[in-house]
């Protein structure tokens, strides 16, 4: 997906390599391996991490912060195929792989492009998504759901590497179904990007003049709400490039596997849900919260406030001397206030 396959089978079935290329010895196929169970592992914490401040502080809200709660949930399962085994020949165990992990890359490659057209809407277009939200599912757990299945149909799923993806003999595949996609979709995320920062800042100065309140406070928002969304498909540039190039190495070179490429493939291809989390914690207010104290406030408001802010219902206030109150006249929500006759009317309350 960056969860691509990498080499050929081998025929040695003692070696390491067995599944992972005929051109590496042990040493290599055991780095490479422990590379890429590091690298998913590390992308495991860092979306619980973000799962956790998320529920914490309460950040799931807005629409735009329910979406990328998706797209972290989508990275943690995605990261947690990555983790399956080290190693495994072809069968369901590895079919089921290989379809779980183009399932859920391409879930989270739809959050994110899903993120990306909301600001664009929200931004160029000043129209509101709310009501776009169902769609969105849709579209974010359905398309995954036809391109990781159309390989599982033609039975191109297989051992491919480290995991298992579309087989060595079916590269058209592998571009068809991921890399022309996954490409295509980031070029048209940066375009998105630049024309939103375009109407962003010749707004901001358009702003320019007498001081408005809610004009400033538009502006701020404004800017810290793109700042850290921006990074999104810059992260899946960056993690996909060196997948992009093995893998072109790969469909002309079949047979001389690169031990760096491969290396590289295997670094950066789990890190998605890693990249997220860095990008979630460029957001200037929850890096802010992030201290001892703030995570202190957080959890005691979470786990031990009990406080309940209900509506208040004002009812009928009625005056009675002592002694001549007739509870059978009283309405239950009539509230009785006691006076003595020596009391001036301010004295009695309202």
């Amino acid at each position: 997906m960056a969860n691509q396959g990498l080499m050929s089978p081998s025929s040695n079935d003692s070696s390491r390599c067995v599944h992972v290329s005929t051109g590496f010895d042990d040493y290599q196929c055991t780095v490479i391996l422990m590379v890429k169970r590091a690298t998913a592992t590390f992308s495991l914490v860092g979306c619980l991490f973000m799962l956790f401040v998320i529920w914490l502080f309460r950040r799931y809200h807005s629409l735009a912060q329910k979406m990328v709660v998706s797209l972290t949930v989508a990275a943690f399962f995605d990261s947690v195929a990555y983790v399956m085994g080290e190693d495994h020949p072809k069968g369901p165990l590895c079919t089921f792989q290989a379809w779980w992990l183009t399932y859920f890359d391409w879930s989270a490659l739809a959050w994110v492009s899903l993120i990306t057209l909301n600001l664009y809407i929200n931004l160029v277009k000043e129209t509101r998504t709310e009501q776009y939200h169902i769609f969105y599912h849709l579209l974010a757990w359905g398309v995954p759901l036809l391109m990781s299945c159309l390989p599982l149909i033609g039975g191109f799923y297989g051992p491919a590497g480290p995991w298992c993806w579309i087989t060595d003999n079916h590269v058209a595949w592998r571009f068809g179904i991921w890399y022309i996609p996954l490409f295509t979709l980031i070029f048209l995320m940066i375009c998105c990007y630049i024309r939103i920062i375009y109407v962003a800042n010749a707004r901001m100065r358009s702003w320019f003049g007498t001081f408005n309140p809610e004009r400033e406070r538009r502006k701020v928002s404004l800017s810290e709400e793109i700042k850290p969304l921006k990074w999104y498909p810059s992260v899946y540039l960056l993690v996909s490039l060196c997948p992009l190039i093995n893998r072109l190495h790969n469909a002309f070179y079949p047979q001389s596997p690169v031990f760096s490429l491969t290396l590289l493939h295997v670094l950066s291809a789990p890190l998605h849900g890693l990249a997220n989390a860095f990008v979630f914690g460029l957001d200037r207010d929850t890096w802010g919260q992030l201290s001892v104290t703030g995570i202190q406030l957080a959890l005691h408001s979470r786990l031990c406030d009990s406080t309940q802010i209900r509506e208040y219902h004002p009812g009928t206030v009625r005056y009675t001397p002592p002694g001549q109150l007739d509870l059978s006249d009283s309405d239950d929500d009539t509230n009785v206030l006691f006076y003595s006759p020596d009391m001036a009317l301010k004295d009695r309350g309202p």
